[in-house]
């Protein structure tokens, strides 16, 4: 998983999920990973199926139709330590840590697979919720390679 620093942010805090989900797909198009019309469909994608995976974790990403928009593959991270809900107000699905996805072909497939494995332990979400740094959370996604 190649990971680069100015593609996380740590320590947010949003109003809502499509806040969140417009943020992860900000860093996507600021890195010339996507056109600006991706952002659009990851909110879609998220209204249709949402993007909330359990564990406290959500991959936004768009839908297909919007492939034509991925220059190439990307991981944005967004650290949101007081979560940020992303089903009704009266479920648990909250979100402290979410992955901005884009792949070129079926290349965030593999991305996916990765993140999911990992993630799959509740305490490797703790460990990414309670990174002090870019540096720390980078070395924790690095040890599921």
């Amino acid at each position: 998983m190649d990971l680069q620093p100015e593609m996380i942010l740590m320590d947010q805090s949003f109003t809502d999920k499509e806040e969140a989900i417009r943020a992860c797909g900000r860093l996507l198009a600021d890195s010339g990973c996507v056109e600006e019309d991706y952002i659009e469909a990851m909110i879609e994608r998220n209204n249709l199926v949402s993007t909330y995976m359990g564990n406290f974790i959500a991959i936004p990403h768009g839908t297909d139709e919007a492939k034509r928009f991925v220059k190439k593959s990307g991981i944005s991270i967004v650290q949101v330590p007081e979560g940020v809900q992303f089903g009704n107000d009266d479920t648990e699905d909250v979100a402290m840590v979410l992955f901005g996805i884009a792949g070129v072909e079926n290349e965030h497939l593999d991305l996916l697979q990765k993140i999911a494995i990992f993630c799959s332990e509740v305490e490797n979400v703790v460990k990414l919720a309670d990174a002090q740094t870019k540096e720390e959370m980078i070395k924790y996604l690095q040890e599921v390679e």
